[in-house]
């Protein structure tokens, strides 16, 4: 399994304050697939900018679209790869999970319900549950990002990688670029509504 995996199966067994987006979701899984695809030496970065390193193939279905797209020229920079492979990932990897009921949700609460199975694979949720309570530095990381936080989240060191280190800090700001979007579509539709309103 991979860091994508991994996360998308802590989104739904750890709880969390706020429900998490959607989109923040996608944002992060695509993250999660360039950090794999960074420690497997299938990508690099080139200053800012990513480039295809090895042809080699990880058996992941979703995993391997995501290095097939860093293949493809003109290079990108990491923020712009992320957007581009994020866009509707969140609902890829819950359908792989098994936990996606298939309807078009913005957000969704993390708990799980009885409506929101567990993820099939016994082994994969037990991977993904130890690696979350080891605190890994990658995975937690992540999580924070769309709001899932860790108890040791402030003492777990940052990535040794500088490049794994850099993708983080890119999604981080990804999502809170998103949330800002949101924000002013928020604020804009209102201004709309009292427009109307006042007519």
């Amino acid at each position: 399994m991979t860091t994508a995996h991994d996360l998308t199966i802590v989104s739904l067994e750890v709880g969390s304050e706020y429900p998490v987006e959607r989109g923040d979701l996608s944002l992060a899984l695509a993250g999660a697939e360039l950090v794999d695809l960074l420690d497997a030496g299938r990508v690099s970065l080139d200053g800012p900018r990513l480039r295809p390193a090895s042809p080699s193939e990880s058996g992941d279905r979703l995993l391997d679209a995501a290095a097939s797209l860093v293949a493809e020229e003109p290079a990108e920079s990491v923020e712009d790869w992320l957007w581009r492979r994020g866009r509707g990932l969140a609902a890829e990897y819950l359908a792989a999970a098994g936990a996606d009921d298939g309807r078009r949700r913005s957000r969704w609460t993390m708990r799980r319900t009885a409506d929101r199975p567990a993820p099939a694979d016994p082994s994969a949720r037990r991977r993904a549950t130890e690696r979350w309570s080891s605190g890994d530095p990658v995975l937690v990381g992540l999580a924070a990002a769309v709001g899932i936080r860790h108890e040791s989240a402030d003492h777990v060191a940052d990535p040794e990688d500088d490049a794994i280190a850099a993708v983080l800090a890119t999604v981080n700001d990804a999502v809170v670029e998103l949330a800002a979007i949101r924000q002013r579509r928020s604020i804009e539709e209102a201004a709309f509504d009292n427009i109307w309103r006042g007519m």
